[in-house]
C-alpha cells in the first residue's frame, strides 16, 4: 500500500493539474487487511454489532466477501449509529460510529485522498495532517501575531462538518480525481444516513459522522472554498501582510492594517455563503492584536489556548497563552467526575490513572506562558483526590496530611512546560 501511495503522491506533486484514475484498485485485499489490523481493540461497534475481535475471526472470508462485493457495486455503506459525549457544561456532542467494515473501507480511501491532496495543501492548514500538529499551529499563529498583526479575523463557522455542501465537495473531488467509481463510493459514504434510536435519518449535506474519510474531505471542501480564496485573491488586495491559520475547521485570520481586516470580514461571508456555509455571528468578530494595541490588545481563543498581549521582561510588547477558561472548566469536571465513578478504586491504581489523565493534559497544555494555569489545575486535582479519599468511608481520617503521605509513597504528576512556542 505505501508504495502505491508514494505513486499516487508522487503523481499529484510532479502534475498537479492532472486528473487521477484508477484508484479504486487500492481498496483491496491486502489494504483493507492492513487497515483490519490497524483498528483498536474495544471500539464502540455500530449499527452492525461488529467489532475488531468479531469480524477477525473470519477475517480472510470476510474481505473477499467485501471486495467482490465492492467491484460488483452491491457494497453499500451502513448508516453511521449516533451516540453522545460529554461535551463541558452539561452538553452533549454527537458522536457517529461506523459500521466495521465501512471503517475499513474509509480508512483505505481516506490514505488515497491524503496521497492526492498533501501536495496540494496549504503549509497553514494543520488539522489531521501528517506531521503537522495542534502546537505547530500555535507555534507559527504566534509567530504570525508577534510581528506581522495588528488586527486578528477570529472566525467561527457554524456547524462546519454538518453543512458540508454535497454537490460542491463532488465538485471539488472531480477537480483532481477522473475513478467514477471512487467518487461513487464517497458520494455513497455521505449519504449513508445516520440511526439515532431505531430511526434513520438522511443526510443530504455534511460528512459522514465519526467516518475516517470525513478529515480529509473536510480538508479538501476547505482547501477550496476559503484556503485557496485567501491565498490567491485576500492576500492581493491587502494594503499590508496576511495570514492564517487553520486547524480544520477553527481558524484565525492576522491583518497588518485595520481596512483589510474589515474588507475581508465582509467579503468572508459572502464567501461562505457561496458554499452552503455561515459564520457565528456572536463568536466571529475584529478584535484589535499586536504591537500597536500592547497590553491593551483583546483576547481571543484557539485550539484551547487563550492569547493575549503581554509584556517582555524588557518591557516590549509579547504574544501569551494560557488554558482558555471554557477548555480549563470542561478538565475539571470530566476528572472530578472520574474521580466519583472511581472512588473505591486502590489507591495505588486510583492516581496511577490519575497521573495518565495528568500527563495528557501537560503533554498539550505545557506550552510557554501556561505555567500557572498548569499548578492551577494540579492543585484542582490534588483537592479532588482529597475529597474522593474522604468519600470512600464515613469514617475515613483522611486529611492534607495523610495525604500528603499517600503522595510520598504513590506521586502525583507535578506541572511542568514541554512545549517552548518559540522554537520552530
Amino acid at each position: 500500500m505505501s508504495t502505491g501511495l508514494e505513486r499516487i503522491r508522487q503523481l499529484a506533486q510532479e502534475k498537479p493539474e492532472r486528473k487521477l484514475q484508477t484508484l479504486m484498485h487500492h481498496v483491496n485485499e491486502e489494504t483493507l487487511k492492513a487497515a483490519h489490523q490497524a483498528q483498536k481493540t474495544g471500539k464502540a461497534a455500530g449499527v452492525d454489532h461488529e467489532t475488531k475481535i468479531s469480524y477477525g475471526e473470519n477475517l480472510q472470508e470476510n474481505l473477499v466477501n467485501l471486495v467482490e462485493r465492492m467491484k460488483t457495486f452491491s457494497y453499500r455503506p451502513q448508516p453511521v449509529r449516533r451516540t453522545y459525549i460529554p461535551k463541558g457544561e452539561g452538553k452533549l456532542r454527537p458522536l457517529g460510529i461506523p459500521a466495521y467494515e465501512d471503517k475499513l473501507v474509509q480508512s483505505v480511501m481516506a490514505d488515497i485522498l491524503s496521497a492526492i491532496y498533501e501536495p496540494k495543501f496549504y503549509d497553514f492548514s494543520y488539522g489531521y495532517r501528517e506531521g503537522k500538529s495542534c502546537h505547530d499551529a500555535v507555534k507559527v499563529l504566534v509567530r504570525n501575531l508577534q510581528w506581522q498583526t495588528n488586527w486578528v479575523v477570529d472566525a467561527d463557522i457554524k456547524g462546519f462538518f454538518d453543512k458540508v455542501d454535497h454537490d460542491w465537495m463532488m465538485r471539488f473531488l472531480e477537480h483532481d480525481i477522473a475513478d467514477k467509481n471512487f467518487l461513487r463510493y464517497i458520494k455513497r459514504f455521505m449519504k449513508s444516513g445516520v440511526m439515532e434510536q431505531g430511526e434513520l435519518e438522511e443526510t443530504d449535506k455534511g460528512v459522514p459522522q465519526g467516518g475516517l474519510v470525513s478529515p480529509v474531505m473536510a480538508n479538501v471542501y476547505l482547501h477550496y472554498a476559503l484556503d485557496m480564496w485567501f491565498d490567491k485573491v485576500v492576500r492581493k488586495q491587502c494594503r499590508g501582510s496576511a495570514s492564517m491559520v487553520r486547524y480544520a475547521d477553527d481558524v484565525v485570520f492576522c491583518f497588518y492594517c485595520r481596512a483589510d481586516a474589515e474588507r475581508f470580514y465582509g467579503s468572508l461571508k459572502q464567501r461562505l455563503a457561496k458554499f452552503g456555509l455561515e459564520l457565528s455571528e456572536n463568536k466571529t468578530r475584529i478584535i484589535p492584536f499586536g504591537r500597536e494595541a500592547g497590553k491593551r490588545a483583546s483576547i481571543f481563543d484557539f485550539l484551547g489556548f487563550t492569547f493575549y498581549g503581554g509584556e517582555s521582561r524588557k518591557g516590549t510588547f509579547t504574544v501569551k497563552l494560557q488554558t482558555s477558561k471554557k477548555k480549563l472548566k470542561g478538565k475539571r469536571q470530566a476528572v472530578k467526575a472520574w474521580l466519583r465513578e472511581n472512588m473505591h478504586m486502590p489507591v495505588a491504581q486510583l492516581i496511577e490513572k490519575l497521573n495518565q489523565k495528568l500527563r495528557g493534559h501537560y503533554n498539550y497544555y505545557g506550552v510557554t506562558h501556561n505555567a500557572k494555569k498548569m499548578v492551577d489545575f494540579y492543585q484542582y486535582v490534588k483537592w479532588q483526590l482529597l475529597r474522593t479519599l474522604k468519600r470512600r468511608s464515613q469514617r475515613d481520617k483522611t486529611n492534607w496530611e495523610k495525604l500528603n503521605r499517600i503522595l510520598k509513597l504513590f506521586p502525583l504528576l507535578t506541572p511542568r512546560i514541554r512545549v517552548n512556542i518559540w522554537e520552530r
